[in-house]
């Protein structure tokens, strides 16, 4: 059985990086917080991202400006733990092949810059600067300072802790089997294999079992897994300085396709290893490492970076992002459930945006007026399913 004697406010069902940054803000608040998880700790989307912290990314609108506010979140979380989780604030460098790729990334940096992106264009004689290994005759590309990288096993590893010390309790390999609800609807509490943990209110961080999360409410946030591979190189000298990836990023980004995209994202980590991605499909929850998209990713860096087609890689491996149909987070109190809350969604964002969304949930949970307009971001933007919830998701208290 679980030991809540303690009394609880506040559960957080899911143990990444999201729901870390949650139970960290939630605890600062001075509320009583129980995070659970189905499997162990950071097991799931957070082991396998790489960590990126990124404006560059992002045009005009909700998600940068929730981009902005974390990462500004995040230098300050820099300056008190930034050897102990790897940040850094080392910039981003956007690349074009040819003139019409270079007119549209300053198409796109233009409108940016009115929320507060630093994006400087450069000229192709200029890249070198940069990174002296990129492929020689690109076009030219556009400089980020603001992107960062942190180490995302670490980062969510020190917010629990954190969390831990303002008094939260982690139940790892500990599913939400119900959500219980009183007679007037309002959360209760969750049912677990080892016992019920009464609460006031419910955050759904559960990334990729989002969706599943939201039908113990008898709710629909269509969260749907989105694959992604990555391959790691031997570690190396300190040859690429930068987060550098292809004009055609941020349109993968945004595509609401289901099929295979690929373009080459490069980056080195502070142990020297190179990371190399970015794919994304939806196949559901297939974990067969597809050998035909590693060829390609491999096949894009060595176009971008040609010093690297003599480095041997040492290991690949996949994730799922939590992928939603509009590509904005699901944050914030439901509407249809008092008591519930929602911070999952947001597909390959999530390390970058943890930060803000533990912030912005935490300061719901307090009954604080949170920094951003959580409107755009409501869960119930989705609809509901047309049929009841399944007999079981629910369990009724007396009030």
């Amino acid at each position: 059985m679980l030991d809540v004697a303690r009394g609880t406010d506040v559960v957080v069902i899911g143990a990444g990086i999201v729901g870390a940054a949650c139970a960290y803000a939630a605890s600062r608040a001075g509320l009583r917080v129980a995070v659970l998880d189905r499997g162990p700790v950071i097991g799931g989307t957070t082991g396998a991202g790489e960590g990126n912290i990124l404006v560059s990314d992002k045009g005009p609108g909700p998600e940068l400006d929730l981009a902005m506010l974390s990462s500004a979140l995040w230098r300050q979380f820099g300056d008190e733990h930034g050897d102990t989780v790897e940040y850094e604030p080392k910039g981003g460098l956007v690349v074009a092949a040819d003139e019409a790729g270079l007119e549209a990334l300053c198409r796109f940096a233009d409108t940016q810059r009115a929320d507060g992106v630093r994006a400087e264009v450069v000229a192709p004689d200029d890249l070198a600067e940069l990174e002296p290994h990129l492929a020689p005759g690109l076009a030219g590309g556009v400089w980020y300072p603001q992107d960062a990288q942190v180490q995302p096993m670490l980062a969510a590893a020190v917010l629990l802790r954190l969390a831990r010390a303002h008094g939260a309790v982690v139940h790892p390999d500990t599913p939400a089997i119900a959500l219980r609800r009183g007679r007037d609807g309002r959360v209760t509490g969750v049912d677990t294999p080892g016992g019920p943990i009464p609460a006031a209110a419910v955050v759904n961080a559960a990334g990729v079992r989002a969706g599943h999360v939201a039908e113990l409410a008898g709710v629909t946030v269509p969260v749907l897994p989105r694959r992604g591979c990555i391959l790691v190189t031997q570690p190396l000298p300190a040859i690429i300085r930068h987060k550098v990836y292809g004009a055609g990023y941020t349109t993968d980004v945004m595509s609401d396709s289901a099929d295979l995209q690929t373009s080459p994202v490069v980056e080195g980590t502070r142990a020297g290893t190179v990371l190399i991605g970015a794919s994304r499909e939806r196949v559901g929850f297939d974990r067969v490492l597809p050998v035909r998209v590693l060829a390609r990713l491999a096949a894009q860096a060595i176009d971008l970076f040609p010093v690297l087609a003599d480095v041997s890689v040492i290991r690949a491996y996949l994730g799922f992002r939590p992928y939603l149909p509009d590509h904005l987070p699901a944050l914030g109190a439901d509407p249809r459930v008092p008591g519930l809350l929602h911070a999952c969604g947001h597909e390959g964002a999530g390390i970058g945006l943890a930060l803000a969304t533990g912030h912005l949930i935490g300061q719901v949970l307090a009954g604080t007026e949170p920094a951003l307009d959580l409107h755009p971001f409501r869960p119930d933007r989705f609809g509901d399913p047309a049929d009841a919830p399944r007999p079981g998701a629910l369990t009724e208290e007396a009030t």
